[in-house]
Formats: structure tokens, C-alpha cells, sequence
């Protein structure tokens, strides 16, 4: 047709794109949930979008690509844990980063899609490696930054494994008397270790 372009099979308009590539990442973030890193896939995440596959891989690459841009979006709670550890004396760094990540697990909102990061990345050495290098470059760098220490990496990377552990045996594995014990007696005992780690000696 004379005057008329058409338009490529699979690809928005400008004015859509936003909304597409949103829902594609809200379609992935329920089937890695539902799911799990194995079972999903490219086709099914589309499906569940309502797009053609071709505009997963046009937005994000492969399905590690997609896991990582949709994993991004919901651990972005957990990426203002830098600020709980500047925003206070220096003496309680270790409460309020233990109370920071430890509400992010309590709110259903946030635990659920937490809840289907860990499982994949246990699951999988891809999914792992991705929530691996999401942790290290977004989450524990920015925490080490704020520490004026010379191993400070080491100390933030070990704060993180005594939280990641706990939050592990009371959210995923749901180990008991952990999983049903008080928050705030949780948060006692362990913010003086996490203290430890980032401040002591």
C-alpha cells in the first residue's frame, strides 16, 4: 500500500514499548516465581504477556537476561540497605541493617519474589551466578563503600551471609523454633554479630 509502512511483525510502536516491556517483566517475575529458573521459559513468559516471543528477546536477550532484568526489579527493596547502614551512629550500624533486611523479608509484598530468587538461584548455577553478581555489584559494594576499612568487602560479604543465612532457614526452609521465634528477639541476638562483622576489630 502506497504511503503506508508496515510495520515490522513482533516490534511496538514507540508509545508502547513502556508498557510492553513492563509487562513482559511482570509476566517473568510470575513464571520464575510460579515456576522456577528451570521450567521457564522465553515462549511461556510471552504467553503469559500476551507478545510474541521475539519481543522478550528484543527487549531483554535470553531467558538469563529476562531472569536478571525482572530480579532487579524485585530485589530493588533490599538495594537501600546502604543507606540503613549510613544513616545513623556508627554503633548501631548493625541493628539497623539487621532491622532493614529482615522487614524486606516480612513485607508479603517483597517476600514473595524474593522467595523465587533464592529458590532459583539454589536451584540453578545460572540463576546463581545472575543473583551472584546482582548481590556483589549493587548490594555489598555499595555497603563496603560505606565502610572506612581496609578489608571492608570481607566484612560486608559477611554481615550479608549471617542475614542471607537466617532469612534463608526462617523464609525458605522455614527452619523451626526460627521461623516462628519474635522478629525482635531475632534482631537482638543477631545485630551484635552483624555489628561485629562490620565494625569490630
Amino acid at each position: 500500500m502506497t504511503g503506508v509502512t508496515a510495520r515490522r511483525r513482533g516490534r511496538p510502536r514507540r508509545a508502547e514499548s513502556a508498557d510492553t516491556r513492563d509487562r513482559i517483566l511482570t509476566a517473568a517475575r510470575e513464571e520464575f516465581s510460579e515456576r522456577g529458573y528451570e521450567k521457564t521459559s522465553v515462549r511461556g513468559i510471552a504467553k503469559a504477556a500476551g507478545v510474541d516471543p521475539a519481543l522478550v528477546h528484543h527487549y531483554f536477550g535470553t531467558k538469563e537476561q529476562v531472569f536478571e532484568a525482572s530480579i532487579e526489579v524485585a530485589f530493588a527493596p533490599a538495594l537501600n540497605a546502604p543507606e540503613a547502614v549510613a544513616d545513623g551512629p556508627p554503633d548501631q550500624v548493625g541493628e539497623r541493617l539487621a532491622r532493614f533486611i529482615f522487614g524486606v523479608w516480612e513485607n508479603p509484598t517483597t517476600r514473595k519474589p524474593l522467595l523465587a530468587i533464592v529458590r532459583s538461584a539454589v536451584n540453578n548455577d545460572t540463576a546463581a551466578a545472575v543473583f551472584r553478581r546482582l548481590v556483589a555489584s549493587q548490594l555489598l559494594r555499595r555497603i563496603a563503600a560505606q565502610l572506612d576499612l581496609p578489608d571492608a568487602e570481607l566484612r560486608a560479604e559477611l554481615a550479608a551471609a549471617q542475614l542471607v543465612g537466617c532469612a534463608m532457614l526462617r523464609y525458605v526452609i522455614k527452619v523451626e523454633p526460627l521461623a516462628s521465634a519474635d522478629l525482635e528477639q531475632i534482631i537482638a541476638r543477631v545485630a551484635p554479630v552483624v555489628q561485629g562483622h562490620l565494625t569490630g576489630p
